[in-house]
């Protein structure tokens, strides 16, 4: 009789164990709200930055997903228009509430600082929602304002930072 109750506890308790550690293994849901351009130089912004934000945007969410290590959530309509009037980078916590409302464990944002044509610096910061905590804030410098220079900074801090 006591082995038979000794065997159930262990059952139960193994089974408890495994619940735990699925849910611990679940795939972070990520609100990903876009990349902003925050130009500090002395020359305008261009047309072609903008798209290069843009492009940013895709391949931050392209590379998440293909990772497998995250899920992106889609942004419900009725959020995205708080989300465009709140720019995400000085939003003083608001982004923890959008990715609430959405569904999401994370909240994700980038920005890019332009210093000059030759300077640049892109930034991408992850932040728990529920525990109001960042988790990830990582930096690369970038010199030069092309296509290739954006894209090559974004995927080196994603690969050697973010996807490992």
């Amino acid at each position: 009789m006591k082995a038979i109750v000794f065997a159930t506890i262990i059952a139960l308790g193994v089974g408890c164990t495994s619940e735990v550690n699925a849910e611990d293994q679940a795939i972070p849901r990520i609100a990903f709200f876009g990349f902003q351009l925050i130009n500090t130089s002395l020359q305008s912004t261009t047309p072609a930055e903008q798209e290069r934000v843009r492009s940013l945007d895709d391949i931050f969410s392209r590379t998440l997903n293909d990772s497998g290590r995250y899920q992106l959530v889609r942004i419900p309509r009725d959020l995205e228009s708080a989300v465009a009037a709140a720019p995400i980078a000085s939003c003083n916590g608001w982004e923890r509430d959008f990715a609430l409302r959405a569904g999401a464990d994370l909240a994700a944002w980038g920005t890019v600082q332009k210093v000059s044509n030759l300077i640049l610096n892109i930034n991408v910061y992850m932040e728990d929602a529920k525990a109001k905590k960042m988790v990830f804030v990582k930096s690369v410098d970038i010199r030069g304002n092309t296509d290739e220079s954006w894209q090559r900074g974004l995927n080196y801090l994603l690969q050697h930072y973010l996807i490992d």
